[in-house]
């Protein structure tokens, strides 16, 4: 079956970023870029065809009529007409289906032209307004969401989009709902703010499915969200070796929306690591100094509270160790990213849409697709080892490694729901000096078995961009060796 094709109308001086972001976001999400492909015209090469009439073709080709309206009315034809009215009105007249987006909270900067078009397409449509990129793309998903399921093409939403079985808005806490609200207006000026009704807020933020609060309304507002998903929870754990043991030295797990999650884990973290306090003499205030970067541990926690995977029967898990932190969370990375990946500037692909967008709101999240990036930063900032990202039996792990850090121990005991905390990259790393054969590494580590050795050890660390190969073109060769990967 074919994508459904969509057309992307607007002033494009004005909505330049937002329509490349548009069909980005698009291309890299999971679901829609199955159904659908973006038209943009300056995606298009150079014809012999004039520009208005190359514009209301793509209007007729398309199967979905998305409308960027800003303050900017633009170029008007001998008419007085602008192409934007030109291709709103076509769209109308072919019957597509139309979703129209106001950029801005009120229309009092738009030129009379452009809002008597707003006015217009009021009197036939639903409008949403936005404020930021990130606003426009979380609207547009649910949007197209609900276009797939209205047309028969989606016959399950997604987890986070679909309705939680058995809830009611009176599951939801206003107060709650007020404390995002006021958040929201103070990092991003959020249009709305505390006092907003429920369903208004709620439908603005596209967390009802047929009046009813999703799987994310629940999460994030929710008076005891794991009611309806038990293990919504995070497990937090401290050990003051480096190994799991029972008895665990301290173990909480905490309930609640998403916002006291995160909260909760942070402060349990930042409670058991060390910290200098200095004077007044430094600063107007105590200065208070961690040893690992409280951005870097919020960071982690939001990630794998944020972009986890609901429907599995695991929980996130958030354990201390004497070396280092690491921060579990159920699920694979979304296609196409790759453990490699992180290391570079790369896409947000998030896999609960409807949950990192309040989060981003929040401030809680920030800048789309810089997560991990900011994370290695911080940790170099501090003077320590990067972060380290993998996948281990359907989990994505992240490990921020402590200052003086002790040498690990290599025979934990573990539980259950715990897999050994001494990853095979880490030991590969600390057993690496300079350049070693496969041979000289496995010697290092007492490894005997080579398939072992390559399947968890090797792969995995090259894989991650942690070591590299001193003859990649040749990745076979007897003169082959591995030397660790130098970073700025």
């Amino acid at each position: 079956m074919q994508p459904a094709r969509i057309f992307v109308s607007s002033v494009q001086k004005e909505f330049a970023d937002e329509r490349r972001a548009v069909r980005d976001f698009v291309q890299a999400d999971p679901l829609l870029r199955r159904f659908f492909s973006v038209f943009l015209f300056e995606d298009l090469p150079a014809g012999d065809q004039r520009a208005d009439e190359v514009y209301l073709n793509e209007v007729d080709r398309c199967d979905v009529y998305v409308g960027l309206f800003g303050n900017d009315y633009g170029f008007e034809d001998a008419a007085g007409v602008s192409p934007t009215e030109h291709e709103f009105d076509r769209a109308t007249a072919q019957g597509k289906p139309r979703l129209v987006y106001l950029k801005g909270a009120d229309d009092k900067a738009r030129h009379a032209k452009m809002a008597a078009l707003v006015r217009k397409a009021g009197d036939q449509l639903t409008r949403r307004r936005f404020g930021t990129t990130q606003e426009l793309t979380a609207g547009l998903y649910a949007s197209l969401v609900d276009h797939l399921e209205r047309t028969g093409r989606l016959q399950v939403k997604p987890f986070d989009a679909a309705a939680c079985a058995e809830a009611v808005q009176d599951d939801l806490s206003p107060d709650k709902l007020d404390l995002f609200l006021a958040r929201a207006q103070r990092q991003r000026g959020y249009v709305y703010g505390p006092g907003t009704p429920m369903a208004t807020a709620l439908a603005h933020l596209n967390l009802l499915d047929r009046g009813a609060p999703t799987h994310a309304a629940v999460l994030l507002f929710g008076r005891q969200p794991q009611r309806f998903m038990p293990t919504s929870e995070v497990k937090c754990m401290h050990f003051h070796g480096t190994q799991v043991r029972k008895p665990i030295d301290s173990y909480q797990i905490f309930k609640g929306s998403v916002f006291e999650l995160v909260d909760d884990a942070v402060d349990f973290v930042m409670s058991k690591i060390a910290r200098r306090v200095g004077t007044r003499a430094e600063t107007t205030q105590v200065p208070v100094d961690y040893e690992l970067p409280r951005e870097a541990v919020v960071e982690a926690i939001v990630n794998a509270v944020a972009h986890r995977d609901y429907t599995s029967n695991a929980s996130a898990q958030v354990m201390l160790f004497a070396d280092r932190l690491e921060v579990w969370n159920p699920g694979e990375l979304p296609a196409p990213l790759t453990v490699a990946a992180l290391w570079r500037p790369h896409a947000s692909i998030p896999r609960n849409p409807l949950i990192a967008e309040p989060m981003f709101l929040s401030g809680y999240a920030e800048k789309a697709g810089s997560g991990t990036l900011d994370m290695i930063a911080r940790c170099r900032d501090a003077g320590l080892a990067a972060p380290l990202f993998r996948q281990d039996g359907g989990q994505f792990v992240q490990v921020l490694q402590r200052p003086s850090a002790p040498t690990p121990e290599v025979t934990p005991e573990v539980t259950p729901e715990v897999t050994p905390e001494v990853e095979p990259e880490l030991r590969l790393l600390q057993a690496l000096s300079g350049e070693m054969t496969r041979q000289q590494l496995q010697q290092a580590l007492g490894l005997k078995d080579d398939d072992h050795f390559r399947t968890a050890y090797l792969q995995p660390a090259l894989d991650a961009g942690l070591i590299v190969m001193t003859v990649p073109d040749k990745p076979r060769s007897r003169l082959q060796k591995y030397k660790k990967v130098t970073r700025p």
